[in-house]
């Protein structure tokens, strides 16, 4: 799973990262991230789009959106079949921007949380999903989830999960909404290399 990640790098560094045209968001950073706060996303309607939505999906058709509190992640081997996240998938596809996350080691009575990092240092995208629900009085809350899938070799012993981040030469096609090829947008729901990323044991206290 993902419920922690990490966003420190400058906004114009970002921008030119992604191969943003439009900045329409609030660009906030943070070392400890959460469920139901705002993040930062790249979408792609005719140009790359630098937004915010809130992290934790809620369906078109969810009577509330408290619902979006337990739907902050989905997973990729379901992705295209569940009906809170099947229309999203062929439709609305997106990149949430982080430098890092963090996993926690289950030890007895305590969990220990690591933090994980590209080796290159750079930011990347995880590979989320958006939806606009409006409430019965017309307001309008944009929000996402991150995809997961089965952690890689370095993950592994600390979590059998990991989100689901995205190489650039993937990233472009995943937030295309032209492309609706539901296997070729499954092929890249798939672990991060191992060998390109690092890990860092940290303290409880994360921010």
């Amino acid at each position: 799973m993902c419920g922690r990640f990490v966003l420190l790098t400058d906004l114009s560094d970002i921008a030119e990262y992604f191969d943003i045209q439009e900045i329409a968001c609030d660009y906030r950073t943070g070392t400890n991230i959460s469920p139901g706060q705002q993040v930062t996303a790249v979408v792609h309607e005719g140009k790359n789009r630098l937004v915010n939505f809130r992290w934790g999906l809620i369906p078109s058709w969810a009577k509330d959106p408290s619902i979006g509190s337990r739907m902050f992640n989905a997973r990729a081997e379901t992705v295209a079949e569940k009906p809170s996240f099947r229309n999203a998938f062929m439709k609305r596809r997106c990149l949430i921007v982080a430098d890092g996350f963090y996993e926690w080691q289950k030890l007895e009575k305590v969990k220990k949380p690591f933090h994980f990092s590209l080796k290159s240092g750079r930011p990347f995208g995880f590979a989320g999903l958006y939806e606009s629900w409006l409430s019965p009085d017309n307001k309008r809350i944009d929000s996402c989830t991150i995809l997961t899938t089965d952690s890689n070799e370095l993950i592994a012993p600390i979590h059998d999960r990991m989100p689901v981040i995205l190489p650039r030469d993937s990233a472009s096609l995943w937030i295309d909404p032209e492309h609706q090829g539901k296997e070729k947008l499954l092929s890249l729901l798939k672990p991060f290399p191992a060998e390109g990323m690092k890990m860092e044991e940290v303290t409880m206290k994360l921010g």
